[in-house]
């Protein structure tokens, strides 16, 4: 939902520093790879006890996540690039799910669910992707939904502080991600229908 609504407000932030990167001569793959290397640290500084390093390296992750698209669309956007963004933004995640399932096993439960929707929610969404012949501003069509990425950094980031809620906090991002999954099948339903007439 922000991601779609609200990129407006960053996006001066974002195309400012993609031109300043491009300046210098790295492409948006090397910056996928550089987000990547930054944020899949996460889990372990979850793990090792230093949430304030956890948040750090996965809000800078997260920028630079963004900086690398823009980067794309101002340069030669490739179908790698997009590959390895997607396969490397989950990454991401799954280390901050592993983090902190290792650190609190009493949540781990919760945690698997957790990871169990986000598997689905990004099926729907990638095979929709694939299917539609609808694009927008990314190299395929981007389904808006109640949990976009910056909604999942949001809960990441509470879950990250506020450990004695951790169980808690888990089962609301998985009830997010399971009518965000919904929200997209719907939508689907009603685009394929479109896309077949």
């Amino acid at each position: 939902m922000l991601d779609t609504h609200a990129r407006k407000y960053v996006d001066p932030v974002i195309n400012q520093t993609a031109g300043k990167l491009l300046d210098i001569g790295l492409t948006a793959t090397q910056v996928t790879n550089i987000a990547f290397t930054i944020g899949v640290t996460s889990g372990l500084w979850i793990y090792l006890g230093n949430p304030w390093l956890a948040l750090t390296t996965l809000w800078f992750s997260g920028f630079l996540d963004a900086v690398d698209g823009a980067m794309a669309r101002k340069s030669r956007s490739s179908a790698w690039g997009t590959l390895l963004d997607v396969s490397y933004d989950r990454l991401v995640e799954i280390s901050v799910i592993i983090g902190l399932a290792f650190l609190y096993p009493d949540s781990m439960w919760a945690l698997l669910l957790l990871a169990c929707s986000i598997i689905w929610a990004m099926t729907i969404f990638l095979t929709v992707g694939s299917l539609t012949e609808k694009k927008g501003m990314k190299s395929f069509y981007y389904q808006p939904g109640l949990a976009e990425r910056t909604e999942g950094f949001i809960l990441f980031s509470l879950m990250i502080l506020f450990p004695t809620y951790l169980t808690l906090l888990t089962l609301l991002f998985l009830a997010v991600e399971i009518f965000t999954a919904l929200q997209r099948l719907r939508e689907a339903k009603s685009i394929l229908k479109e896309d077949a007439a």
